[in-house]
Order: C-alpha cells, then sequence, then structure tokens
C-alpha cells in the first residue's frame, strides 16, 4: 500500500521468461498485487513469473490490449493500476514517480516518458522514436494536449480507467487511453523515466512488419477518434 492507496500492476508477457522474474524483483515492496498475463507464451514465462511471486493469468487473444484487460480483471479491486512491460526496458523501481502524483490528487493519469528521461543505447529504436513523435504532433494538433511518449510504464486512478471504456486489443491500447483520457479531460501528466534496451527481441519493434502494425494501428486509432470527435463537435 502507498500512501494509504492499493496499487495494482498488470504485466502484459509473451516469451518473457528471461525476463519476467527480474522484473517483478525490482518492483517495490509497497505493491499491493502484482498480475503477469501470459499471452500465449510457449516457453517458462508463467512459471518464472510464479516463481518470482506473480500470480499469473492467461489470455490466449494475442495482443497488448487484450493482455492488459485480461490483468485488469483480474485486480482485486486497486485505487490504481500501474503497466509496465516484462522484458526488463522499464526500471520498475522508480514507480513512485508515477503513482505519487496520483496519491496527491495532482493527476489522474501519469505516463513515464522514454523520450525526456534517461535511455540507454539502443533502447528506443528510429521506427519507435518517429513513431512517438508522429503520434504526440498529431494529439497535440488535435486534442491540445501535450505529451513527449506513448510509453508503457504508466499509472492511472482505477475509476479513471473504467471510465474510458478501452476497446483496442491490440497495438492501440497505449493511444487510446491517451486520448480518452483527452477527451474526458484526465488530469494528465508526464513524469521522466529512465529506459534501456530489452532483454530479448521485441515483438512489435524489433521486426518490420510489427513496427508497420503497430504504426498503422497507431494511426488508425488516432484517426478514428478526431473523426468521432468532429461529428460529436
Amino acid at each position: 500500500m502507498r500512501k494509504g492507496k492499493r496499487i495494482g500492476v498488470v504485466i502484459p508477457a509473451l516469451n518473457e521468461e528471461q525476463a519476467v522474474g527480474r522484473v517483478i524483483a525490482d518492483i517495490p515492496a509497497w505493491v499491493d498485487e502484482i498480475v503477469v498475463v501470459d499471452n500465449g507464451s510457449h516457453d517458462g514465462t508463467a512459471q518464472a513469473a510464479r516463481g518470482a511471486g506473480a500470480r499469473v493469468v492467461a489470455e490466449r487473444e494475442r495482443g497488448y490490449g487484450a493482455a492488459c484487460q485480461a490483468g485488469i480483471h483480474a485486480l482485486s479491486a486497486p485505487d490504481i493500476v500501474v503497466f509496465l512491460d516484462g522484458d526488463y526496458s522499464d526500471r520498475p523501481e522508480e514507480m513512485a514517480a508515477l503513482i505519487d502524483p496520483i496519491v496527491a490528487g495532482e493527476a489522474d493519469f501519469v505516463v513515464g516518458s522514454r523520450v525526456r528521461g534517461q535511455r540507454g543505447p539502443g533502447a528506443l529504436t528510429p521506427q519507435q522514436r518517429f513513431g512517438n513523435w508522429l503520434a504526440c504532433r498529431l494529439i497535440r494538433r488535435i486534442w491540445g494536449t501535450i505529451c513527449s511518449d506513448l510509453g508503457p510504464f504508466r499509472a492511472i486512478r482505477t475509476d479513471a480507467l473504467q471510465g474510458l471504456n478501452l476497446k483496442d486489443r491490440a497495438y492501440g491500447w497505449t493511444v487510446e487511453m491517451q486520448l480518452k483520457a483527452a477527451e474526458r479531460g484526465l488530469k494528465y501528466l508526464e513524469v521522466p523515466v529512465s529506459y534501456r534496451a530489452r532483454i530479448g527481441v521485441s515483438k512489435i519493434s524489433g521486426t518490420l512488419r510489427g513496427s508497420l502494425l503497430a504504426g498503422i494501428t497507431i494511426l488508425t486509432v488516432i484517426a478514428r477518434s478526431a473523426w468521432r470527435a468532429h461529428r460529436s463537435a
């Protein structure tokens, strides 16, 4: 528990046997619940996560959003939900920087910005840097929200998260969360976070196909949301 608030952590994971245990070990002791969502791994990801002390749930439908949704449903009514990746690229020990502004009432939703923080060599690929720049530029132009990153390391009040009614089951999960937060007027904050090269090869940015699909999905989510906002206006 962090200053009277229950904290739940969701870690979507796909073939992260070598990394997920290290991620869990670095999560602060004040976190109340850790759920790892095994998104169809064919290695020992689930066993490694259980061995490190996390609860493991399975989500056979492949997709980042699908895994995050499964993790949310598995949590036991936390006040704040934290998302981070299972590849050891995020630094769980920096979690207080995301949690404390929410606890203090200064924010409803906090994203850890890899762009504003310290990055290790090779941590962000050129396609990730370009994709972040383009998406954030569009978000600022259309919704007026200033952001620098769509990073996976993020925290949000549970009631605010539920109010977003997120639908994307794949790569568009993170950008949909940021767009709907802007539309609903949530208090949004970015904090710099450290980022290192992941253990293993990314299923998204590590391949040309994955990068293209992710980019197309993110731009599609932005376009649909902009069109919906335009029609509503």
